[in-house]
């Protein structure tokens, strides 16, 4: 993720829907891949400041302020092209859900700009009615117990994918219930955008592996996925992860079937790309050598240079997530990255890189 900048010259942020500067609108422009800063032309309509064209606020904008993307004028959509992939949102009868909506928004949006700038298909239910990407947004269905008439969970929503839908549990939008959960499971790392990309990796697997001679090179790597998934998923529940994981998967979780293998290290890929890309983007340098910037489009940074392969992205990555380590230390904080790559994974994440590459063209 890179930073932008107002007309003003502020720094702004991915997420800012107003310069603290001088106090313009601001809007995200998906067409130009730019935050703008934005001037009011009446009838609802706001001039983008760097390209003069005209948009519309998306109406989750207008109406509950949980997104920052414009729509075009001549976009018939009500909705941005993020807003448009919810199938279900939060209730928003229930204060506290408009907080974690915007959080659980601002994530997917980071998940579809990396996309988007990948140029990976984003292929929405208007498209694909039976698997286009879609979002559900819930929450556990409380009820009372007939004895003690107390509240309890009556049915607990699993985040996951199925079919193109990705489904996002409201709690993971809140830290200290996320925080208590990763305890539980024993995770290093949990976070709301973390879900958002391994979900992300199922779809991508059903659209540019499954049905394809792509196939072949994944089974190679990842196993055969018509394992049956309920055996090997509880088989990880009840016994845990095997002792060697380390060796052989990025990610404890990874070990539990090939699909998890396959989600664990597109969501790695995910990461490694947008914190590469945000590093580049303020020029870092670790002893002296510049950090590349992986990514395929060459509009997503000044100075864009593509690294000549995946090592040479990987050797930035390693270099970037050490220091990474360490200034976090210095903070008193857990590790960013808390994970080693072994060699097995190291293909794994060629793989991905090469089936993104093959994708973008």
């Amino acid at each position: 993720m890179k930073t932008f900048r107002c007309h003003c010259g502020n720094v702004l942020n991915f997420e800012n829907s107003i310069c603290l500067s001088c106090n313009r609108k601001l809007g995200y422009l998906p067409d130009e891949k730019q935050l703008s800063a934005l001037e009011p032309t009446g009838k609802g309509q706001w001039q983008a400041l760097v390209n003069n064209q005209h948009y519309r606020q998306c109406k989750n904008y207008t109406d509950h302020d949980v997104c920052n993307w414009m729509v075009p004028v001549n976009d018939h959509h009500a909705y941005c092209e993020s807003c448009r992939l919810n199938h279900t949102i939060p209730n928003l009868s229930e204060t506290q859900n408009i907080t974690l909506w915007y959080r659980i928004e601002s994530a997917k949006r980071r998940l579809l700009y990396t996309l988007f700038n990948l140029n990976l298909p984003v292929i929405g239910r208007a498209e694909d009615p039976a698997k286009g990407m879609a979002f559900d947004f819930l929450q556990d269905e409380m009820g009372r117990d007939e004895f003690s008439n107390e509240l309890s969970i009556k049915k607990t929503i699993a985040t996951g994918h199925s079919d193109g839908t990705i489904t996002i549990n409201l709690l993971e939008a809140e830290h200290s219930s996320r925080e208590e959960m990763r305890e539980k499971m024993n995770e290093a790392y949990r976070t709301l955008l973390g879900h958002f990309r391994h979900e992300s990796g199922h779809y991508y697997w059903d659209r540019l592996i499954n049905g394809t001679d792509n196939i072949t090179g994944f089974r190679e790597l990842f196993g055969d996925e018509q394992l049956d998934y309920t055996i090997a998923l509880n088989n990880y529940y009840n016994q845990g992860p095997p002792e060697y994981w380390q060796n052989v998967w990025i990610s404890a979780y990874a070990s539990v079937h090939p699909w998890e293998d396959w989600a664990e290290t597109w969501a790695h890929y995910l990461h490694m790309v947008d914190t590469l890309e945000t590093a580049h983007d303020f020029g870092f340098q670790i002893h002296g050598v510049d950090i590349a910037s992986p990514n395929i489009d060459g509009q997503m940074a000044s100075g864009y240079q593509a690294p000549a392969s995946f090592d040479e992205l990987f050797t930035d990555w390693c270099r970037l997530s050490t220091a990474l380590n360490a200034l976090n230390r210095s903070m008193g904080l857990e590790d960013a990255y808390p994970f080693v790559i072994s060699i097995t994974a190291l293909d794994k994440l060629r793989y991905v890189h090469q089936i993104v590459k093959a994708a973008t063209n």
